[in-house]
């Protein structure tokens, strides 16, 4: 069996995206795979016409991957892939529709406001200003002052269209889904104001606790909340749910539908927690998609 590594793209991610997909191509080689490593440019289409693989592994974050245009694309070609569909990539690229399906699926998220300009405050201070449909937390600003807001809106919008989250200060937690395994509760404390791209990619920046330091109860409640996140927006295979968490209340910001893979990354961390090494938990993804297509 050949397996197609998918890594780079385009995005502003496109640097993690390789980290992640050259650490799992190396773990698949490890546990006894074929592995053909694909840099993804424009030419996809001609690059997977020529090269038969017999299902791709996506680790491309952010647009072409994390938006349904690859998957689109390996469905139209009759290529099995891991991870989330079309429909569901779709709907998560999008944090302010995510945030729209978590409130009708009566998942607590922070209050928000879309559309934003850079003339009227849109909620109360403290605010965050972010991208819609930017992950690893790249062109966020916490607005504490109302001076900041028309900085914080030109720099969203260098990424797209932008909206406003009330800040809720509390405990950053994450948790892993792996099938419908909720993986243990992992909480980052950024040496940063918050956890940003540098927080989170750059060793020594954030420190990890495992488990979170949560009562029995809202562990508990964070649990379901991800597994309930991950299901009513149609994910498949694995994804990460991130929370913010504070004295009484749990608030879910956000579903990443291909998470990083790197050493530094919250998913093996989380797995290694409950034994399961890296290699492992890199071929336990790629068994659920080959499950789901009977292979």
């Amino acid at each position: 069996m050949k397996i197609g590594v998918l890594y780079g793209g385009w995005s502003s991610e496109r640097e993690i995206s390789i980290l992640s997909g050259k650490r799992v191509a190396s773990a698949l080689r490890n546990r006894g795979y074929e592995v053909l490593e694909i840099d993804v440019g424009q030419d996809i289409a001609e690059v997977l016409s020529k090269n038969k693989i017999d299902i791709a592994y996506v680790m491309l974050h952010g647009k072409p991957g994390e938006d349904g245009t690859i998957q689109g694309l390996l469905e139209t070609m009759g290529i099995p892939y891991t991870g989330s569909g079309v429909l569901a990539s779709a709907l998560v690229i999008n944090k302010v529709i995510t945030k729209k399906i978590f409130k009708y699926s009566g998942i607590p998220t922070p209050e928000f406001k879309y559309p934003v300009n850079k003339d009227e405050i849109p909620l109360d201070l403290p605010y965050l200003i972010k991208p819609v449909s930017e992950g690893s937390s790249v062109g966020i600003t916490i607005v504490r002052k109302k001076e900041q807001h028309r900085k914080a809106v030109s720099k969203a919008h260098e990424y797209g269209d932008c909206f406003a989250e009330k800040f809720i200060n509390g405990k950053e937690i994450t948790i892993g889904i792996l099938g419908e395994l909720a993986l243990p509760i992992l909480e980052l404390i950024p040496k940063k104001e918050f956890y940003d791209y540098e927080a989170k990619y750059t060793k020594g920046m954030t420190e990890f606790i495992i488990p979170a330091r949560l009562s029995e109860d809202i562990s508990k409640m964070s649990k379901n909340l991800a597994l309930k996140a991950h299901r009513a927006l149609g994910c498949r295979d694995f994804s990460r749910v991130d929370f913010i968490v504070d004295e009484s209340n749990v608030f879910v910001i956000e579903v990443n539908t291909i998470p990083g893979m790197t050493e530094l990354s919250d998913i093996p961390a989380e797995a290694k927690a409950m034994g399961m090494g890296y290699d492992e938990l890199v071929e336990r993804i790629l068994k659920l998609a080959m499950k789901r297509y009977g292979m």
